[in-house]
């Protein structure tokens, strides 16, 4: 049950991070219809072949509703397939593995992909106002009747960083903390960036000291072991593999997934340190055939350190709660012997929003088809790939192989 391997990955594109400013940006619709035609680019492959859309529900300015009908009209396409998917970080996996189910369905044979996270030209300050009074205190929703809003909020557990931090300390409890094991998944992530030329941090190195002595925002997460937001987007093509080995790339064929949505706040969640990526990523390797040793490559969603470590644990690359004694006994880097987020991850590549999971799936890919440059992996066939939305609310799992 699950994939047959007859839809792969045959294009992609991404916007180089970068730091998030006031300066107006295209439109939304203008950035899809951009993205869009790099991909196509890519992927080798005319704007006529694309019979399915999928997008986020991050925001656009030109639309609330029917999004899919209305990007699809812009830009000139008519779908066999729509689809909106609504999982933060998350998405950019969960958008792979629908567009997959439903090319092998039978819906359609093309299916692109694309978040943009770019601001509009708009009026700024009334717009931050706007977002300031929606998403007060950080929240995702401080609406009436939100449960968050009644039960989290007022007692000060608000936004991210609490509640990844109050994660952190669960696991401080329960399994120890190693600070300077945290601190080098920051660094080698960064060793890897240096060699992205796209990279937001590309050029600044990083020590274990750096980490360590970066100012402390939400006990026991320092400033570099956090994500910075940056503006960026991407895109990928999702097709019937047969229309993929017809062009210069090489298909990333995708052979398992897995998603796991457990709650909204970790205050929910029966035990914190049990995450969502477990159940995904356990499906994804049974679909697949493979194990997590037979991996190549892992693409981890990295928005906190912590994140990055639980992932590894759950995923099953090591047992749990050795997870810091893994990143101490092994090389992370490019050249190591378990590379990671080989790209740098969205802690030294950059985070544009929800499109920011897209960089592990765009860094997969171009490492199967050989075109990652100075960090080009000699083994290079097979790739894990992690999304992961809220605080560890929602996360999904991906395998591809190169073919």
């Amino acid at each position: 049950m699950g994939l047959q391997g007859a839809a792969a990955i045959v294009g992609c594109a991404q916007y180089k991070p970068e730091k998030m400013s006031t300066a107006p940006k295209a439109f939304h619709f203008d950035q899809v219809a951009d993205l869009g035609r790099l991909a196509l680019a890519d992927a080798g492959m005319e704007a006529s072949q694309i019979d399915g859309l999928v997008v986020t529900s991050a925001y656009f300015n030109e639309a609330r509703h029917l999004v899919p009908a209305m990007i699809g009209e812009y830009l000139g396409l008519k779908l066999n397939f729509g689809e909106v998917v609504d999982l933060g970080g998350a998405s950019g996996v969960a958008m792979a593995w629908r567009a997959a189910a439903a090319i092998e369905l039978g819906l359609c044979e093309a299916v692109l992909c694309v978040i943009q996270a770019r601001l509009p030209p708009i009026d700024v300050a009334v717009e931050q106002a706007s977002v300031a009074s929606k998403k007060k205190y950080g929240a995702h929703s401080a609406n009436f009747g939100a449960p968050e809003a009644e039960f989290d909020l007022p007692y000060g557990h608000v936004a991210q960083n609490t509640g990844y931090a109050m994660i952190a300390q669960r696991y401080a409890a329960k399994y120890g903390y190693d600070p300077r094991a945290m601190a080098k998944i920051a660094v080698d992530q960064r060793t890897n960036a240096c060699a992205t030329p796209d990279a937001i941090f590309h050029g600044k190195p990083l020590t274990i000291e750096d980490v360590l002595e970066s100012r402390m925002v939400a006990e026991p997460l320092h400033m570099l072991e956090i994500v910075m937001p940056a503006a960026g987007g991407a895109a990928f093509i999702v097709a019937r593999k047969d229309i993929g080995r017809s062009n210069a790339n090489r298909p990333a064929v995708i052979r398992g997934f897995g998603e796991y949505i457990q709650c909204k706040s970790p205050t929910y969640a029966d035990e914190m340190l049990d995450t969502p990526i477990g159940p995904a990523s356990k499906r994804a390797f049974a679909m697949s055939g493979f194990k997590p040793a037979d991996m190549d490559m892992a693409q981890i969603y990295d928005c906190y350190t912590i994140t990055v470590l639980l992932s590894l644990e759950d995923a099953g690359f090591c047992p749990k709660g050795e997870g810091m004694r893994f990143v101490r006994d092994n090389d992370l880097t490019f050249r190591g012997n378990f590379p990671m987020n080989t790209h740098g991850g969205q802690l030294s590549f950059g985070q544009a929003a929800a499109a920011g999971g897209l960089s592990q799936l765009v860094e997969a890919v171009q490492q199967i088809q050989g075109r990652a440059g100075e960090r080009q992996l000699k083994s290079h066939d097979l790739a894990y790939v992690s999304g992961t939305g809220g605080v560890m609310s929602e996360q999904t799992a991906l395998i591809l192989q190169g073919e």
